[in-house]
C-alpha cells in the first residue's frame, strides 16, 4: 500500500516538475490578443473576475472568507498547490513582494489546489506573508476561466482595480518581470 502511495505521488511530482520547466521557458502572456477591442476585452474579463469575487472559500485557519474583500483593488492572485514545486518555490519571493509592498494599493491572495488539511497544514509550518485560501479542485476552474486554458500550475492572474485582467504567468514567476508590470500599474 505505502510502495503504491509512494509511485503515485512521485508521477506527480515528475508531472508537475515537468510541467514547471515547461511553463518557465513560456513568457507571460496577454489576458487577451491585443488585435482585440478595448469593449470585447472588458466583456471578456468581467466575467472571469466577477466570478472569482463572488467566492466564499476557506483560509488556511478554515475560516471562510469572501473574496469580493479584494474587489476595486489591484490583486495579484496566485493558484498553487502543496504538492507543486515550482509553486512552494516561488512562495517565499511573493511573501517577500508582499511585504515589500506593505501600505501600497494592491494585494497577494493565493488559491491553493488542494486538499484544506493540506492547505492548513502547509500554512502553518511556513509563513506566508499574504492571504491564503483553499480552492480545492474547483480553484482548477477558476483558474481556467481566467485564462489557465491548460490547468498548469504555478498559475498567476494580475487582476486591476477596475476588475481587468491585466496578465497572466503560467509557470514559475519571472520576479523582476512582475515587479517591472506592477510598477506599470
Amino acid at each position: 500500500m505505502f510502495k503504491k502511495n509512494y509511485l503515485i505521488y512521485a508521477a506527480i511530482a515528475i508531472a508537475c516538475g515537468a510541467a514547471g520547466v515547461w511553463a518557465s521557458l513560456k513568457t507571460a502572456r496577454p489576458a487577451a490578443p491585443a488585435a482585440a477591442g478595448a469593449a470585447t476585452q472588458g466583456a471578456a474579463a468581467a466575467g472571469p473576475v466577477a466570478a472569482l469575487y463572488q467566492q466564499k472559500l476557506k483560509d488556511g485557519k478554515g475560516v471562510e472568507q469572501a473574496l469580493a474583500q479584494w474587489q476595486g483593488k489591484p490583486l495579484l492572485v496566485n493558484f498553487w498547490a502543496t504538492w507543486c514545486a515550482p509553486c512552494v518555490e516561488e512562495m517565499p519571493e511573493l511573501s517577500a513582494l508582499q511585504g515589500e509592498q506593505a501600505g501600497k494599493a494592491w494585494q497577494i491572495i493565493g488559491i491553493g489546489i488542494d486538499s484544506p488539511a493540506n492547505i492548513a497544514e502547509f500554512a502553518e509550518k511556513h509563513k506566508i506573508a499574504y492571504p491564503v485560501y483553499v480552492g480545492g479542485m474547483s480553484g482548477t476552474d477558476l483558474s481556467r476561466q481566467l485564462g489557465n486554458a491548460h490547468g498548469g500550475l504555478p498559475f498567476t492572474v494580475l487582476i486591476g482595480a477596475d476588475g481587468q485582467v491585466k496578465k497572466t504567468y503560467l509557470g514559475r514567476l519571472k520576479f523582476d518581470q512582475l515587479r517591472a508590470d506592477l510598477a506599470s500599474m
